[in-house]
Parts: C-alpha cells; structure tokens; sequence
C-alpha cells in the first residue's frame, strides 16, 4: 500500500492536466445548471451566490481532483 503510493507520485505530473481537464468541464457543467437554476428562484442574490459558488468550486476542486487522482493511478498501475 504504501509502495504503490510512492509510485503514484511518479504519474502525479502527468495525470494531473488530463484530470484537471476532465474536472472542470464536469464542475463547469454542474455549476452551470445550478446557476440557472438560482437565477430562476432568487434573481437578486444571483450574483452574491455565485461568487461563493466559484469559491468553493475551486476548493472542491482541489480536494476531488487528489482523491481520484489516486484512485485512477491505482487502477493505471494495476493493468501495468
């Protein structure tokens, strides 16, 4: 377990622009129907939310992209 971590560091580099990719079109495309959606129910506090929502998106964006980062090189390194 903890040699296959070690590894995973190697590919950390690699993998991280595709990931990032993959990442922010799903949060993009998620935060984007969740927008319109605000936009219909609170047309005022629209703007307000979404700056809280891009602040977190980025955050989440973060902690998501580590966490399947090593679920992904684990399943890369075992069809190895």
């Amino acid at each position: 377990m903890h040699q296959q971590q070690q590894q995973q560091h190697h590919h950390h580099q690699q993998q991280q622009e595709q990931q990032q990719q993959q990442q922010q079109q799903q949060q993009q495309h998620h935060q984007h129907s969740h927008h319109q959606h605000q936009l219909l129910r609170q047309p005022n506090q629209h703007q307000h939310q979404q700056q809280q929502q891009q602040q977190q998106q980025h955050q989440q964006q973060e902690q998501q992209q580590q966490h399947q980062q090593q679920e992904q090189q684990q399943q890369h390194q075992q069809q190895q």
